[in-house]
């Protein structure tokens, strides 16, 4: 009998762990990513310099470069400047933006991007996407997944909570994405992935169900090893739709209409989730939603993070315009600026805000 099998693109190494730089260089030999510890070390222009100093001593060999924004300008400058060595991996030390960076520059050379992150503010960490801002606003680019994600929790109780507990956002959006995949495979005919549906339906449903909080490094963990697993899902998917729907479509649609006023991308789709899930009738989920985030200080209406309910019912008007062709509750309802508003106030008192 036959034997059908799946190759899953995925890291070569997750490690999540307290000290898990201490033994960055073994680490990167071991999993055959550098032997000779020749790599190219990209971190932010803030508190890079202090992470560089950090765990420069423990990279001899590494040539040290430094990004000053997430835009796509940025990325491609750091392309050029990669292509000055010999380089065995790009060494993405930050949060998003440098990752996202460094994810985006390596693929235009080939190289592969080794993720160590200091925050967990988004499961771009193990994701084929970039986030890069450029003149027609935030976009999204095709990348490689990293070939090795490390996360030391050492590090990550250093930074600032709500850098990581935005994380928690995106993935209690995931269960928001997925009922919206599923809507468009009832409703369009649209492929599903079960595979990628039920990884990153857990990996929301782990957040969701864990009474722990970011103070705990065994919820960090588990917060890292579950934005490791989202990421996943979305190569296996081949697109972010295991955990992009309405509620990032909302968040697109702040980012593009208000640029000046930007909350964190975890904020705003942990809001856009427990709003789309009211819009869909999933009333009980919504509410959980807003329980979870309310009680991880997360946003759970559109003041928390300085909208009002007027330019948050725009947003949810303009946001299918930001993933044409992506159908979610949002296209599914269609519904006008003013029903929209309505269906906001209605929310508000679901969960009793």
């Amino acid at each position: 009998m036959p034997v059908l099998a799946r190759m899953i693109p995925s890291p070569v190494a997750t490690i999540v762990r307290h000290g898990a730089l201490d033994s960055i260089l073994d680490t990167l030999a071991d999993h055959r990513v550098s032997t000779s510890g020749r790599v190219a070390a990209v971190v932010s222009g803030g508190s890079g310099g202090a992470l560089r100093a950090r765990v420069g001593s423990l990279l001899p060999e590494a040539d040290w470069f430094t990004i000053h924004d997430g835009t796509l300008d940025s990325a491609v400058r750091l392309s050029g400047e990669l292509k000055s060595g010999h380089y065995d991996a790009v060494l993405a030390l930050g949060g998003g933006k440098v990752i996202d960076a460094a994810k985006y520059a390596a693929g235009r050379l080939g190289l592969p991007t080794v993720a160590c992150a200091t925050n967990l503010a988004h499961d771009g960490i193990c994701s084929p996407v970039s986030i890069l801002d450029d003149i027609g606003g935030r976009s999204s680019f095709g990348v490689s997944c990293p070939i090795a994600v490390i996360v030391d929790l050492d590090i990550i109780q250093e930074a600032p909570r709500r850098f990581v507990s935005a994380g928690i956002g995106d993935l209690l959006s995931n269960l928001s994405a997925v009922a919206d995949w599923e809507l468009s495979h009832a409703e369009t005919g649209e492929e599903l992935d079960g595979l990628a549906t039920a990884m990153a339906r857990s990996a929301g449903q782990s957040i969701l169900r864990h009474s722990g909080t970011v103070q705990s490094s065994d919820f960090t963990a588990l917060l890292a090893e579950a934005l490791v697993i989202s990421g996943i899902s979305m190569n296996i998917a081949g697109s972010t739709r295991p955990s992009s729907g309405a509620c990032h479509e909302i968040s697109h649609a702040l980012d593009t209409l208000y640029p000046a006023r930007r909350a964190q991308h975890g904020e705003q789709v942990g809001l856009g989730a427990a709003f789309a899930s009211y819009l869909r009738g999933e009333k009980e989920l919504a509410g959980d939603l807003a329980q979870v985030l309310g009680r991880h200080g997360l946003p759970t209406k559109a003041s928390d993070i300085g909208f009002t309910g007027d330019e948050f019912a725009v947003a949810a008007h303009y946001a299918p315009n930001t993933r044409p062709g992506r159908y979610t509750i949002l296209e599914h309802i269609d519904l006008g600026k003013d029903d929209l508003r309505g269906a906001y106030e209605d929310y508000l008192k679901h969960i009793d805000v």
